[in-house]
């Protein structure tokens, strides 16, 4: 039988957030990530994400606060087969070091292996040199570019 995840005596608890609302309440954290992304621009893309398989996992503190989170998405590409994949993956500046991005990564490999993924795939800002350190500490590694152009 599989160990809980976290274990009862986690600092952290972990927990998948449902539907709209519980997301959008967590607004402050994305704000961390994304200094410039208003709440109706956060609940505009939302609206749009959620019926295409978009997801959300959160850290909580013992007080019951949101301290980090990472939406995420399960889908398939040829070169990947089928990946999760994190998206905004940010744990709050207060609580970084702290083991809170570790307890989230390791949730989120938890339900690609749960959902028979064979990869895990990321992007992070090219300008977030901490996050590349910690993926690359979780044993991610680069395999290629991802090009952006707005329109």
């Amino acid at each position: 039988m599989d160990k809980p995840f976290p274990p009862a005596d986690a600092p952290f608890a972990v927990q998948e957030l449902h539907g709209l609302e519980q997301m959008l309440e967590q607004h402050h954290l994305i704000l961390q990530l994304n200094p410039h992304m208003p709440l109706q621009r956060y609940h505009e893309l939302l609206q749009q994400m959620l019926p295409n398989g978009y997801r959300m996992v959160a850290a909580f503190n013992q007080g019951g606060r949101c301290i980090g989170l990472s939406g995420f998405w399960i889908s398939a590409k040829l070169y990947s087969g089928k990946y999760l994949e994190p998206d905004n993956f940010v744990v709050d500046t207060a609580y970084r070091s702290a083991g809170v991005g570790k307890l989230l990564s390791d949730w989120m490999l938890r339900e690609a292996q749960r959902h028979q993924c064979d990869t895990v795939m990321l992007d992070a800002y090219v300008t977030n040199s901490a996050a590349h350190r910690f993926y690359f500490r979780e044993g991610f590694h680069v395999k290629s570019f991802h090009f952006f152009k707005s329109l």
